[in-house]
């Protein structure tokens, strides 16, 4: 548990390193040296489309948790719990959190980049941040690749050099034939594409389960639940009756308030 706090304090402020990465090296070094007028002005209003929307969904994601209030109690795991280290089923589709320390309705799983439980009341802001984290980070990807090409001549026409590139670099820089500044930007090339790999798989992977009516939970524990509908029905239920605003703008779409241990949902109309 020690080690999934810890986590918990980690995976967050690795975030936020690595956007404001992004910004120094699209502002500082790829804008003045890949693009000219009025390219400029293109590429800043997507680059800044995407992050804001990432960090837009990122923020709705804590904003608005999946925590009731309803419901208080805290139940004491023997040693021979069987549900996971990090939550304790109780009753309804009501998880206890070990990490948060709170019920959490309809629970999916615990996100260490925000750092709160993802449930029914941001679904939809973690699958749009997932979706738009992982563009902004391919995006960047591209342009990393552009700027290694212009400003250091790597060439990027055999696939395996992107195969190669980081252990070589590795080695060049530890003798001395490149620089720092080479170095990271080869770095970045992988993190971008780490985050943007893992980012676009938990969106699959959501929207498969949205569409089932289910969530991680439920399947980890081998529950087949009654849908309440056709898959349409189920992405309407997360993403509310304004779905098409909030594909493009972190707004509400959706609330959901608990009363009497129960779910009440609220679309807007």
């Amino acid at each position: 548990m020690l080690k999934l706090r810890l986590l918990n304090m980690l995976a967050p402020a690795y975030f936020f390193t690595a956007t404001v990465i992004t910004f120094a090296l699209y502002f500082f070094f790829f804008i003045p040296t890949i693009f000219q007028p009025p390219a400029i002005m293109i590429h800043t209003f997507i680059f800044l489309y995407l992050m804001l929307n990432s960090l837009g969904n990122y923020a709705m994601t804590i904003w608005y948790p999946s925590e009731t209030t309803s419901e208080s109690t805290i139940p004491l795991c023997p040693l021979d719990c069987p549900d996971r280290v990090d939550a304790h089923y109780l009753r309804n589709d009501h998880h206890f959190c070990k990490l948060c320390r709170k019920v959490i309705l309809k629970r999916d799983h615990h996100c260490f980049f925000t750092g709160n439980c993802i449930g029914n009341n941001n679904m939809r802001y973690f699958i749009m941040f997932c979706i738009y984290t992982s563009c902004t980070c391919l995006y960047s990807l591209v342009l990393g690749v552009a700027y290694l090409t212009m400003e250091y001549s790597i060439s990027f026409e055999n696939p395996l050099t992107f195969l190669t590139l980081l252990p070589l670099s590795t080695g060049y820089f530890f003798i001395g034939m490149i620089s720092g500044l080479q170095f990271f930007l080869v770095l970045m090339l992988y993190v971008w594409l780490g985050i943007g790999l893992v980012c676009a798989g938990f969106c699959c992977q959501q929207i498969l389960l949205v569409t089932r009516g289910q969530t991680w939970c439920q399947l980890q524990r081998g529950r087949l639940v009654q849908s309440h509908g056709m898959w349409r029905t189920n992405l309407k239920d997360v993403f509310g009756s304004r779905w098409a605003l909030g594909l493009f703008l972190p707004v509400l779409t959706v609330k959901v308030v608990s009363k009497n241990d129960g779910n009440l949902s609220q679309k807007f109309n």
